[in-house]
């Protein structure tokens, strides 16, 4: 509905709850924009907008009131699935978007959460140079992200070669660490999913994902393999591992610890949660089920 008071309600129920229930992290605000809403990119019914602006706006709303509770946020997928007609979960998704198109509409959102560190003091003025002129601007201060998840997409223009952004070092360390200038936490989507299993073996994107620049490479569903990927990050230079390690350390200092768990609290937010619900659908559908399938997110499918 875009009703940022109510976003903001979602998100501060949100981080109540789970700190209640001793998470520190939601992988959440997602910050691709819906070029399409039925398209089958995994992102349907996840998206906070169609427009930079929306997107901005209704993430930072959630954003904000998630981590004014505790809770560490982490925005994906960079550097966006917007414009992919192949959903990642189960095929690599060739995005042919220029970066003059990128800049303009997905990147503009990732850049306004980068925040150069998650740093929770809003930046001093910004001086342009116009026309041989210094002009002081105010910056509107945004939220930002304490850590940020790469995607399963190729995007020709930064990687000629078939290359997944998220075992990109052009995408992840030349982009999003030096020239976006983001220093919190980075880590891959779901290295079990078919634009990667597809693509590469084990060893070699566990090898790819930590020396394109990412600090976790995430292994979600391979569990088994668990003892192997800890065998092959032990083979990687130790430069590589050095720098994740001391990302990884970073990240958790700025953890804030739960709260005791009592059963009122939860009573307290789950009566908030109907609130809520009231609120978005309206007295005769928030008594009704979830929305069909149809319209549930693809990831709960996978």
């Amino acid at each position: 509905r875009g009703d940022v008071d109510l976003i903001r309600r979602h998100g501060d129920i949100t981080g109540r709850l789970l700190r209640l229930f001793g998470f520190n992290l939601d992988l959440c605000p997602v910050l691709d924009i819906s070029f399409d809403d039925d398209a089958d990119n995994s992102l349907r019914g996840r998206c906070y907008g169609k427009t930079v602006d929306q997107v901005v706006g209704n993430a930072d709303a959630f954003n904000e009131a998630m981590r004014g509770q505790g809770i560490a946020s982490c925005g994906k997928h960079f550097p966006g699935y917007s414009a992919a007609t192949v959903d990642a979960h189960y095929d690599l998704p060739k995005i042919e978007r220029t970066r003059e198109e990128l800049d303009r509409e997905e990147l503009s959102v990732f850049r306004a959460f980068t925040g150069r560190g998650g740093s929770p003091e809003p930046p001093g003025p910004e001086v342009l140079q116009t026309s041989g002129l210094a002009i002081e601007v105010n910056r509107p201060y945004l939220s930002v992200v304490d850590a940020m998840m790469t995607c399963h997409g190729w995007y020709p223009c930064f990687e000629p070669k078939r290359t997944p952004a998220t075992l990109s070092h052009r995408v992840v360390t030349e982009l999003l660490r030096d020239e976006m200038g983001f220093d919190g936490l980075i880590m891959t989507d779901d290295l079990d999913m078919g634009a990667i299993l597809n693509e590469y073996g084990l060893e070699e994107t566990i090898r790819l994902a930590i020396a394109a620049g990412n600090d976790l490479a995430m292994s979600c569903h391979r569990i088994p393999e668990i003892e192997n990927v800890h065998r092959i990050l032990r083979k990687l230079p130790r430069a590589q591992i050095d720098r994740a390690l001391d990302d990884v350390a970073c990240f958790k200092r700025k953890l804030i610890p739960p709260v005791e768990f009592s059963e009122a609290a939860f009573r307290k937010i789950d009566n908030e949660i109907w609130d809520l619900r009231l609120a978005v659908l309206g007295e005769e559908y928030a008594k009704q089920r979830s929305p069909e399938d149809a319209k549930r997110s693809p990831v709960e499918m996978y």
